[in-house]
Parts: C-alpha cells; structure tokens; sequence
C-alpha cells in the first residue's frame, strides 16, 4: 500500500528527492536533472544523499529567476 500524498503543510522540513518531485508534481528523474544543474534552491548533500528544505522549496517561483525544470543552463 502507497503513502498518502504529501501536503505542503504536513510535510517534514527537509525532503527527500522522492517527496520533492511529488510536492511539485514533476518526475522524479526531471528533478534530479534540475538538481544536477543547480536549478533547485534550498539543496543540502550529505555526501550522495540529497534533501531539499521545504520552506525555500515552497517560496521558490522557478518560472522567474532561472530556466526551467530541465532546461540547460545558456
């Protein structure tokens, strides 16, 4: 049996991939792309594990200062 969907205001302070790409309703793979190419603000690694701070994540409005999930960088 699956988790229940993960709302904002429930969610744990920081993320895992997997929690954020459902919050923003975007694949998984699309935002570890994004990720990679610094597009995602509020990323903290711990070695290979990644978490994303919710708050930033949640104030974040990508459409203005920076290209598009899974657009490269010009």
């Amino acid at each position: 049996m699956s988790a229940p969907p993960l709302a904002a205001n429930t969610a744990p302070a920081f993320l895992t991939v997997e929690e954020a790409a459902e919050l923003l309703r975007v694949n998984r793979k699309t935002l570890y792309e994004a990720i990679r190419l610094e597009q995602v603000p509020g990323v903290a690694r711990l070695g290979r594990i990644l978490r994303i701070h919710r708050d930033t994540l949640l104030t974040w409005s990508p459409g203005n200062s920076r290209p598009a999930l899974g657009d490269s960088k010009s």
